[in-house]
């Protein structure tokens, strides 16, 4: 992409969110009443729909499990029950384990010692976990952990691509870091102190507008982002 295009794509999704936020107002994510539970749903999300990941996040507060000490406790037989609602539990389960090995064995099981890592650093520790790519890393270090990183996801891949922001090669998708790169470009006029908020509200606002209009099938009619669409065309 051109510099240009590249600044008038920045340019148009900070507006886009703008625009979602007048729709939506504020989404107050992640929606977790605490750090650790806000791990685990970055774990459980995976390839499944939040409602699922609500069950599961339930049965682990019902058996105390929604702690590093509870979930520690938790044999993995159990664990497996616990979480079976999200699916996936012979890839997540070890993953949740090998978090907290990693937790307790370099940081004496303190999320604090955790999150005091530099950005760049504890990214590449979270993504050489087993069960982490890009997309749950950064919505830890975000949403968990408080670092200032976008968070992109399925829906703002649509929006980008059916706006025109990115264009696909061929047939094949942008990538994350793509995605990744035009959202920092949107909020880098913005003050660095308030820019973790931003890019938490933008995420949200596009998962809302996303889950509203711009599933597999397009449906504009409606979508706070139509006048984008139009004046795109």
């Amino acid at each position: 992409m051109n510099p240009r295009r590249r600044t008038d794509a920045a340019v148009r999704l900070r507006r886009m969110h703008e625009e979602l936020l007048r729709a939506y107002g504020p989404q107050h994510w992640w929606p977790a009443k605490t750090p650790f539970e806000a791990i685990l749903g970055a774990y459980l999300t995976q390839n499944t729909a939040w409602k699922a990941v609500e069950r599961s996040l339930e049965n682990l507060r019902a058996a105390g499990a929604l702690t590093p000490e509870g979930l520690r406790r938790v044999p993995l037989a159990k664990l497996r029950r616990l979480i079976r609602p999200s699916g996936f539990i012979t890839r997540k389960v070890p993953a949740l384990k090998a978090f907290m090995a990693m937790l307790d064995k370099d940081f004496g099981g303190s999320l604090q010692a955790l999150k005091a890592m530099p950005t760049a650093a504890l990214r590449q520790r979270l993504l050489d976990l087993p069960g982490v790519g890009p997309e749950t890393a950064d919505a830890i270090l975000l949403y968990a952990l408080g670092h200032a990183v976008p968070v992109a996801d399925e829906y703002l891949r649509r929006i980008a691509e059916r706006h025109g922001l990115l264009v696909p090669t061929g047939r094949a998708r942008n990538s994350y870091d793509s995605l990744v790169e035009l959202t920092r470009d949107a909020f880098a006029g913005d003050r660095a102190a308030g820019r973790g908020q931003l890019y938490n509200e933008f995420h949200a606002l596009t998962v809302a507008v996303g889950k509203a209009h711009c599933g597999r099938t397009a449906r504009c009619q409606g979508c706070p982002l139509a006048g984008d669409l139009r004046q795109a065309s």
